[in-house]
């Protein structure tokens, strides 16, 4: 295991083609070979790893876009001093796309003349791509908006429920769209018939959610332990109970990682643990078992054998798994 310690709180950890790279509250890019590079004049507020699988895109407080590699920094885009809120990517279609107040706009990186602007009635607060990269989900105030990424002229397909979404993401299958609320619950549609998915009981806001088992389980935080949604079959989770792995009374899971197509799953809590399980297997293995400030950032490679995670005293980590 490797460890760091940062004299900013990370805001976000990932892994490029690389390896680990963490993004600060100071506006730095941290890469697992030691190289910092200087990415905002303020915090990162958002990251995703750019559609090549080289660097990662970061939005700030300062308003700027960036694409960072270890040997260049890239300006992408400037909201003028707003802040940047959510960012996503598609390496299958190779967009990516940003958010600042009511706007979500779509780059192509290898098009530096390509752009969409999509306005909404209230701010963007989380943004997904589908699985072919070709249409985008934004979450605000009272649901989510589907546009087809690379169309100008258009009216997004709403899909309505109350209440203040804070993030989305779909299911690697393209069937669900699945948002996390501002009270302590998800909420879902299934794209073919818009039909709800309530997904309630939780004791904590949920931070955090991620596919694993090429789609067929939703991990989220907001437990005691990591809650497993089943989605398998057309349905969903519809009519199905979830599962909790890791559960221990006391501890509050803030952030879990997964890599799609594996079978793993991570988890950070808020006392400062992290631990990883593969749930069809037994037990839990812990990769950080002293308590400390609570988890922060957590992420895990592609082939779900490395993880990488940060607290909020600027402490972080790599592991094999």
């Amino acid at each position: 295991m490797t460890q760091l310690s940062f004299d900013a709180q990370p805001t976000a950890a990932l892994f490029d083609a690389s390896g680990a790279v963490f993004a600060l509250g100071d506006g730095s890019i941290r890469f697992e070979d030691g190289t910092v590079v200087e990415a905002h004049d303020g915090a990162v507020l958002c990251a995703v790893r750019h559609p090549s699988g080289q660097g990662v895109i970061t939005g700030g407080d300062d308003g700027k876009l960036v694409w960072s590699r270890a040997d260049e920094v890239v300006p992408l885009a400037d909201a003028k001093g707003r802040w940047i809120d959510a960012v996503a990517a598609s390496p299958e279609s190779g967009l990516l796309a940003w958010s600042s107040g009511k706007v979500a706009t779509v780059l192509d990186p290898s098009d530096a003349a390509f752009k969409r602007a999509f306005t909404h009635e209230r701010t963007v607060s989380g943004l997904a791509f589908d699985p072919k990269g070709r249409r985008l989900v934004a979450s605000t105030y009272g649901g989510v908006a589907l546009w087809y990424a690379r169309i100008a002229e258009q009216q997004p397909a709403p899909m309505k429920w109350a209440g203040s979404h804070t993030g989305v993401a779909v299911s690697p299958d393209g069937a669900f769209v699945i948002t996390t609320m501002q009270d302590n619950q998800l909420h879902g549609w299934r794209l073919k018939d818009q039909r709800n998915l309530r997904m309630g009981g939780y004791p904590a806001k949920i931070r955090s959610m991620a596919f694993l088992s090429s789609g067929k389980l939703l991990a989220t935080a907001g437990a005691a332990g990591v809650v497993l949604w089943p989605f398998v079959g057309s349905d969903g989770p519809m009519g199905k109970e979830a599962s909790e792995i890791g559960f221990e009374e006391g501890a509050v899971v803030v952030h879990v990682a997964a890599a799609v197509k594996q079978g793993r799953v991570a988890a950070g809590l808020a006392d400062g643990r992290v631990w990883w399980a593969d749930p069809a297997g037994q037990g839990l293995a812990f990769v950080k078992a002293e308590r400390g400030a609570p988890i922060c950032a957590l992420a895990m490679s592609d082939d779900g054998k490395r993880l990488a995670w940060g607290d909020e005293d600027g402490q972080a980590g790599i592991a094999e798994l």
